[in-house]
């Protein structure tokens, strides 16, 4: 082997060598998080809890997330994620008090992130009272948020996690005009994501309006560096509709940018995991000024 052809070998096997870890650094510099409405528990086939827990599971251990906002959780399925998630620790509330009612629970990997922070608040015009419902909406309406630590890259940021009525309109708006306020009045220079089911069609409805937009919310499906193919992100147990609405949400503010969305359509043999199609964005914190 002549001389010039020894060098462009080594050059090739350097290159090779340090791939896996430049990319193990970009992905520990980003942080992959997840909003997922889980469907309720029901013990009546062929979507009962117990089909698609195995095949949530399976689904999460692919994904790897960061963080997952969830909603819908029954207390049941908390300690069901609680048990079988490895490595995860979670924050959360039942929407009517204690474990009564749907939580919008948020787990996250605890060997990355530290909670510095909770609490909670109800989409209602007495948001501090555990439970209240106002504006008409059957089913009580919350928001579970928490300040983290990113341990890899010494940041901190706000997370929120919530779910809109599905039923009410103006419930929607005043849910969203609520949120929008909370987040104003952390007054802070953190980057700050939201997750959630909105119940409200992305870029067509005034929730939506309310919360994104210049000075406000950035929606990271369309700020998104790469973006996978989009579909209706509910479902109903059918196949991916090609084009359809986006009624869950990522959504961030501050300092942070978003490297890639996907909307996961994850099945085991005809199984899904739940009515929802779970999102999930890799964000990246810009340095702070």
């Amino acid at each position: 082997m002549n001389r010039a052809r020894a060098l462009v070998l080594l050059l090739v096997l350097f290159l090779s060598a340090n791939v896996p870890v430049l990319h193990a650094a970009d992905e520990q510099e980003s942080l992959k998080v997840m909003t997922y409405n889980v469907r309720y528990a029901s013990d009546t086939p062929p979507n009962a809890w117990g089909a698609r827990l195995p095949v949530a599971l399976e689904m999460l251990a692919e994904q790897q997330p960061d963080i997952i906002g969830t909603q819908e959780t029954q207390y049941r399925q908390v300690k069901d994620f609680a048990t079988h998630l490895e490595g995860y620790d979670w924050i959360g509330l039942g929407r009517e008090g204690g474990s009564r009612g749907e939580f919008m629970a948020m787990y996250y990997r605890t060997e990355r992130l530290e909670p510095l922070e909770f609490d909670h608040f109800w989409l209602s015009d007495t948001p501090d009272r555990i439970g209240s419902s106002t504006w008409g909406n059957s089913n009580r309406r919350m928001v579970t948020w928490a300040r983290f630590r990113d341990l890899a890259m010494q940041r901190e940021f706000y997370c929120f996690n919530t779910h809109f009525d599905h039923e009410i309109q103006p419930a929607r708006e005043k849910s969203a005009a609520l949120l929008w306020e909370r987040i104003q009045a952390l007054d802070t220079k953190l980057p700050v994501i939201v997750l959630g089911d909105f119940n409200a069609v992305a870029q067509h409805n005034v929730a939506y309006d309310l919360l994104v937009g210049e000075g406000k919310l950035n929606d990271a499906w369309l700020t998104a560096a790469e973006r996978g193919p989009l579909f209706a992100t509910f479902h109903g147990y059918h196949r991916p509709q090609p084009d359809g609405s986006r009624i869950d949400w990522i959504l961030t503010r501050g300092p942070v940018r978003c490297e890639r969305a996907e909307i996961i359509t994850f099945e085991r043999d005809g199984q899904y995991p739940s009515d929802h199609f779970p999102v999930t964005a890799r964000l990246h914190f810009e340095p702070a000024n």
